[in-house]
């Protein structure tokens, strides 16, 4: 995919030098944006994120490839619509996929990996959830029926995701209004990053916010409610990769072992996070609902 390796060869430099110039700005303003542990592990959980989507690569390309032979609508007519409209449905299905990956925990056991940071950084955004290639076409295959080649879809993402990483800064801000109400910016992102319950499963998007405020979803950043970054609870060992990696799908093993009807043990798999048949645990909707009765 020549116009893949294009975006590489362009990107790669870019993240160098912003990165560098962000790794300064901390340390000159004494900031601790950053710890050399935690920017180590994001490069590793990078590189095995983008090893396991390479090597699945073929296969989920055929994939997209056997749905795309059966397509219903030709959008290549016009190359501004045909791309355009890529973006925008490309972004809605990333959107929805964020979404589940957040209210149901066999997906959160496999995105979790990459809210577990107390750190927020531009490399927090190469703290990738490694076992997501697997299954993350998925929700592209409407764009493959829709006409839109597989090696677009693929190559449309990468770029998205460009933008993506970028969000991912302490350092801007807030945005110009009109961007704010139409983009995902590192305000809008900082809020997804946090472990505050007023903030949990909020700002979805990963270029356009637009999908949050439609769907409900959207929080703003709010200066009486700093954001702490993180999960709700302290994750042992937070550098060790297989900890990392796979500590929910350990939780979620013991609670399958428990004395509990089958029924029951689906609902641990597949409830949201938090989620409990006795109200030992809670979901962030009955946190928050918990948090607004109180007036907070």
């Amino acid at each position: 995919m020549l116009h893949e390796q294009l975006l590489l060869l362009i990107s790669t430099p870019i993240y160098l030098i912003i990165i560098g110039a962000e790794i300064l700005l901390s340390h000159w303003h004494l900031d601790k944006f950053y710890s050399v542990k935690d920017t180590l592990t994001n490069v590793y959980l990078s590189l095995l994120n983008g090893g396991i989507d390479l090597l699945f690569r073929a296969v989920y390309v055929v994939i997209l490839a056997f749905f795309y032979e059966y397509h219903f609508f030709n959008p290549a007519f016009n190359p501004i619509f045909y791309w355009g409209a890529l973006f925008f449905l490309e972004d809605l299905a990333f959107y929805f996929e964020h979404r589940v990956d957040h209210f149901s925990r066999f997906f959160w056991a496999v995105h979790v990996t990459h809210h577990s940071s107390t750190h927020f950084n531009l490399t927090t955004g190469f703290r990738s959830s490694v076992l997501q290639p697997l299954y993350r076409f998925i929700y592209f295959i409407p764009l493959a029926f829709l006409g839109f080649a597989p090696i677009d879809i693929v190559f449309m993402y990468s770029l998205t995701q460009i933008y993506g990483i970028l969000v991912h800064t302490q350092y801007i801000k807030k945005m110009p209004a009109w961007f704010e109400a139409v983009f995902v910016t590192p305000s809008h992102h900082r809020v997804h990053h946090a472990s505050n319950v007023k903030y949990l499963d909020k700002n979805m998007g990963m270029v356009l916010i637009i999908w949050d405020r439609l769907f409900g979803t959207f929080q703003r950043e709010e200066s009486d409610e700093p954001v702490k970054y993180g999960l709700t609870y302290d994750l042992e060992k937070p550098h060790h990769l297989t900890n990392v990696v796979f500590h929910e799908w350990k939780k979620i093993g013991d609670d399958l072992k428990r004395d509990l009807p089958l029924s029951v043990k689906i609902k641990y798999l597949f409830k949201p996070p938090g989620w409990s048949h006795d109200g030992s645990t809670k979901t962030a909707k009955q946190l928050q609902r918990e948090l607004h009765s109180k007036g907070l």
